[in-house]
């Protein structure tokens, strides 16, 4: 059974930085594609990064561009989102997210495994 847990959320200012962490288990992980969605309150869910099954592409949403970096390890099964710069409105519950092949999808339906969440608080 293909499972995912994430780590790393916590309470920051605005200006500051987290690392998010996906630790992946159930399946060959390099052979696919890997994402962080974000919910933010009243919201819908939302891509902000993903990544290739070997990493060599990567996308982003407009709104977290040139501030969050998406990164895995293949060797330890690992997902990362490394988040700068940090703003208020970046406050979200973040989900880690398994594609249902190799390449980067920016929509959810293209995930089939999820993680359950981490809390990210970003205050004035």
């Amino acid at each position: 059974q293909v499972q995912l847990v994430e780590s790393g959320g916590g309470l920051v200012q605005a200006g500051g930085s987290l690392r998010l962490s996906c630790a992946a288990s159930g399946r060959t992980f390099s052979s696919y594609g890997m994402a962080w969605f974000r919910q933010a309150p009243g919201k819908e869910r939302e891509f902000a990064a993903g990544i290739s099954g070997r990493g060599a592409s990567t996308y982003y949403a407009t709104s977290v561009k040139g501030r969050f970096t998406i990164s895995r390890d293949n060797a330890k099964n690992t997902l990362y989102l490394q988040m700068n710069s940090l703003k208020p409105e970046d406050t979200a519950v973040y989900y880690c997210a398994g594609a249902r092949a190799f390449g980067v999808y920016t929509t959810g339906e293209f995930y089939d495994t999820w993680g359950q969440g981490t809390q990210v608080t970003v205050s004035p």
